[in-house]
């Protein structure tokens, strides 16, 4: 079966974090074709099939040994390129993978700032329109400046929080998160919350 060159595999959970990196990685290559996966066992299973130009996996999707996951992914096809984003934390079994890997294997932050996705990705995608955003430098935050509460709070929506879980982490009532989520979309101009996780995903508004 014929592949084209510019065909991603993104194997990550349903999130909006997930919708975020699917919106920058379209706009910075327009041209791009992505597969997606919301299970682990479907990696390997498309792999097996066919060979992608990159896989990009989100290790939130790993429930534990991501290490052998991998070992597994690279045992179906050895030279399959690989772009991992990570946790805040690895685990000393992962990192000593990471450590070990070949240049097959890149690993990013979860929250890095778009330009450094789009440098790693430039070589497996250099078939595609020339990315929009490769030198794009990050604004750090948009015209009206974010409160230092109102960053912790986008943090968190980023990462899929809801706003029960967001008001136990930074210990407020659930009123005032949703009143910092109406400030965070008036200020990006957003007008829903996918709209918000893909600019802060795009801008790097946040960070690991």
């Amino acid at each position: 079966m014929y592949v084209p060159s510019h065909e991603v595999l993104l194997l990550a959970p349903p999130t909006l974090y997930r919708q975020g990196l699917e919106g920058m990685l379209r706009e910075a290559w327009p041209g791009i074709h992505i597969t997606l996966a919301t299970d682990s066992q479907c990696g390997p299973q498309l792999l097996y099939h066919r060979p992608f130009a990159v896989v990009i996996l989100d290790a939130e999707l790993l429930d534990g040994l991501p290490d052998l996951y991998l070992s597994q992914l690279r045992a179906i096809r050895s030279t399959q390129p690989l772009l991992l984003f990570t946790g805040p934390r690895l685990t000393p079994a992962l990192r000593r993978y990471l450590q070990q890997a070949g240049p097959w294997l890149s690993w990013l932050p979860r929250h890095v700032v778009p330009a450094s996705v789009v440098e790693v990705l430039s070589p497996y995608l250099s078939g595609v329109s020339s990315p929009k955003i490769a030198g794009k430098v990050p604004t750090g935050g948009p015209a009206t400046a974010f409160s230092r509460r109102e960053l912790e709070v986008l943090r968190l929506v980023v990462q899929d929080y809801c706003n029960q879980e967001i008001a136990d982490q930074l210990y407020l009532s659930v009123r005032t998160v949703e009143s910092h989520r109406r400030a965070l979309l008036q200020k990006t101009g957003a007008r829903t919350l996918v709209g918000l996780v893909v600019q802060a995903v795009r801008e790097g508004w946040v960070s690991a």
